[in-house]
């Protein structure tokens, strides 16, 4: 009763959120377990206010990502820290409904086993639904997986489970390889050791796009909080855990990513590889050995660690987090540093320049290399013609290089830009998988099919798909399965370096040559980081004043286009209507352009920045990218000063 009346009076002082004090309400009345009802007491009689506001003004939401958000709080309760286990974590997941925490994640395995099974139903599917879930290495993840398991199975569904860490890649092959209705990945792939997560997969193997995500959404929202108590009590007894084959089905569609194996034969590439204390080494490091690269592990990496203590944060998009490797390859002297973030779906590179010295290549570097790479390499295979073909794609997000298109045009092929999230790279993969088994009629099994055949049948029928990627260093080879892969990436990114080591060049030489062919391209990227609620409504006035109010320009350049991907009709090059969202494409009077759009995964606004230059000859290529960065570096500081006071309103 005091908590309800502390409530009743902080919520009437503007202290706590009407939205807040709503959830509270509705978690006190749910018949929560002890510890969780005397965590939200304890909050409330120190005044917490702002801590209780961030756990409970919203309920966890499905982004690019599924759902995301901190499972050890910023302001702790004693009563969910109980017995700390190994390394001071906590017994309990914060209590929350913007938490991640047994509550809010039976919440969406009920919602999505009765929308899965509605669904079923809809199409006239009989039987279990049937679930593959999988899980890294961070707090609570394996308690989590087996909670999943065990409500799934509660509710008559057929639940299986591997029996350690797995990476997300390989989640999304064993939907397909087991024909299961849904997947799940607990994971919050690079966030912070903080935060946990919950990916949501379907039948083909991907993500969930429109209709099935909000018609998760819908249905995680009507499970009624006091539902969730019968639960809460895990049972594993008819929960099926994978074996190994699982995992030799997986390093086999993996290792198809590989165009010529002999050039690791031919050059002897040393590698130095670091996983981060994440997934990557149960499959990265034998995809390569397999392949007959020389590998050297990061030992103090090697070792599954929820905390990842050798770095700051685990996302290999962050110079910091390879440093280890770096300075573990001067010492070997290997040829490339590559490395993968916690649950292995993301992969960086850093690579030996002509002084012998590393450098890190961005994500867009990577992606640019690969696509040049793979058009050569199935030109000279004859599995693409030698001229191109509108039948044959790079798939890349919007906010990924404009480079990738020059290259594409360059090889005569066609460029399939998408929404932010290898989701919708997947959806266009489906497409195409659609066309062909459209073409080749019932009992026809597209999954059984080589990477030669579905490259043949493809172009007759659909578009045969080259690679898949993202700035954010994420890639994909081909689509025998449906998300981004940081193990596959390593073994074709490192088929690469043998091929360039093979012709005598450096890696970034190989850059420069392309950049000679179409052109300098550079880019450059803005990340405000907003926490909480008071932090969500920061982005929400960017998003919502640059719909408002357009920039008009910056410093002497004028904005000379503005895109709003929420109202306008924007096509692929397929004619395909692009969904609508909270995405801005800004060109500006330099011919330079920049996205923004706030992030699906992590609590910041994010503005993508594009430069591009004329290349007339080699020896003006060093000039051309230090005047392109100068002038891309006043760009990015006049557009964060401008979005940090939309922010403040």
């Amino acid at each position: 009763m005091m908590t309800t009346e502390a409530l009743k009076q902080a919520t009437q002082e503007g202290r706590l959120l009407p939205a807040t004090a709503e959830n509270i309400a509705a978690f006190l009345a749910a018949s929560l377990p002890t510890w969780a009802s005397a965590s939200i007491g304890e909050l409330v009689t120190r005044g917490e206010w702002g801590e209780l506001n961030d756990r409970f003004y919203r309920y966890l939401e499905f982004g690019t990502g599924g759902m995301r958000g901190r499972t050890i709080a910023v302001v702790p309760a004693a009563a969910e820290t109980g017995t700390p286990g190994p390394f001071g974590v906590p017994e309990h997941a914060a209590i929350g409904s913007n938490m991640l925490n047994d509550f809010t994640l039976i919440r969406a395995v009920v919602g999505l086993f009765r929308y899965t099974e509605k669904h079923l139903c809809n199409l006239g599917v009989t039987g279990a639904p049937k679930l593959v879930i999988a899980h890294d290495v961070r707090h609570f993840s394996r308690h989590f997986c087996e909670l999943a398991a065990s409500t799934w199975s509660r509710l008559g569904g057929e639940a299986f489970i591997f029996d350690g860490p797995r990476p997300t890649p390989q989640l999304s092959y064993s939907v397909r390889w087991l024909k299961a209705h849904a997947g799940v990945v607990i994971t919050a792939s690079h966030n912070p050791p903080h935060d946990n997560g919950f990916k949501a997969y379907f039948g083909d193997g991907a993500q969930v796009v429109p209709p099935h995500d909000q018609g998760i959404v819908v249905a995680v929202n009507a499970v009624p909080l006091a539902e969730l108590a019968g639960f809460l009590t895990k049972d594993l007894g008819r929960v099926t855990t994978l074996k190994r084959d699982a995992d030799d089905a997986y390093l086999t569609v993996a290792a198809t990513g590989m165009l010529d194996g002999a050039v690791f034969r031919a050059t002897k590439l040393k590698v130095t590889f670091t996983n981060i204390h994440g997934t990557g080494a149960v499959h990265s490091l034998p995809l390569l050995l397999h392949a007959g690269a020389e590998v050297y592990p990061v030992r103090a990496q090697l070792d599954f660690d929820a905390r990842f203590p050798t770095v700051k944060s685990p996302n290999p998009e962050n110079s910091a987090a390879l440093a280890l490797a770096v300075a573990d390859a001067e010492r070997r002297g290997t040829d490339v540093v590559l490395a993968t973030d916690p649950d292995a779906d993301r992969m960086a590179a850093a690579v030996r320049n002509r002084a012998g010295r590393f450098e890190l290549l961005s994500g867009n570097q990577v992606g640019a290399l690969l696509t040049d790479y793979r058009l050569t390499k199935y030109k000279a295979l004859g599995v693409i013609p030698p001229n191109g073909s509108d039948r044959v794609c790079i798939i890349k997000t919007f906010v990924t290089t404009q480079l990738q298109d020059a290259i594409a045009r360059a090889h005569g092929v066609k460029v399939i830009n998408t929404l932010t999230g290898f989701k919708w790279i997947a959806a266009k993969m489906r497409g195409y998988e659609e066309q062909v088994r459209a073409r080749m009629g019932p009992g026809f099994d597209y999954d059984a099919m080589s990477l030669a055949e579905r490259a043949r049948l493809q172009q007759l029928h659909g578009s045969f798909y080259v690679l898949g990627n993202e700035e954010s260093y994420g890639y994909l080879p081909n689509d025998y399965l449906r998300d981004k892969d940081g193990n596959s990436a390593c073994l074709i990114f490192a088929e690469l370096c043998a091929a360039v080591k093979a012709r005598g060049l450096t890696v970034p030489e190989y850059l420069d040559e392309i950049y000679l062919k179409c052109g300098f391209y550079l880019e450059g990227v803005i990340n405000l980081y907003y926490e909480g609620a008071s932090g969500n409504a920061k982005i929400r006035r960017i998003l919502d004043t640059y719909r408002a109010h357009p920039p008009a320009g910056f410093g002497d350049v004028p904005v000379t286009k503005f895109e709003d991907f929420g109202r306008q009709d924007i096509r692929d090059a397929d004619g395909e209507l692009i969904p609508k969202q909270d995405l801005y494409f800004v060109t500006l009077g330099n011919g330079y352009t920049f996205a923004a759009r706030g992030s699906g995964t992590e609590p910041k606004m994010k503005f993508y920045l594009f430069a591009h230059a004329k290349v007339g000859s080699a020896a003006e290529l060093p000039a051309v990218k230090a005047q392109t960065r100068a002038s891309l570096d006043g760009l990015i500081k006049l557009i964060e000063t401008d979005a940090k006071q939309r922010a403040e309103g």
